[in-house]
């Protein structure tokens, strides 16, 4: 007896999952700059210039895209961003 399964995948899907994802950061009342700077660079291996840098963007312009990637991974930062009390949100491009 063979089992056949069928997978219903469309062209859109497969778009979807090999398109680049953005993680945005959006400033919040909470948390500290120099906590956000220590954030990125312990998560995303930032230098501090580079952390400092997005984390004033955050700061001044309410948000920032810090990072961009496959879906599986940028899924799993965000929800690491979360873990840090960071506000964070993910997009297509």
């Amino acid at each position: 007896m063979s089992t056949q399964i069928e997978l219903n995948i469309t062209s859109e899907t497969l778009e979807d999952i090999d398109r680049v994802w953005f993680i945005i950061v959006w400033d919040d009342p909470i948390n500290l700059m120099s906590y956000v700077t220590f954030v990125f660079q312990k998560l995303f291996g930032y230098t501090k210039s580079h952390a400092e840098q997005l984390m004033l963007q955050v700061h001044n312009e309410g948000k920032s895209v810090v990072y961009d990637g496959p879906y599986d991974k940028v899924e799993y930062y965000v929800k690491a961003l979360h873990e840090y009390g960071l506000w964070a949100t993910m997009e297509k491009s």
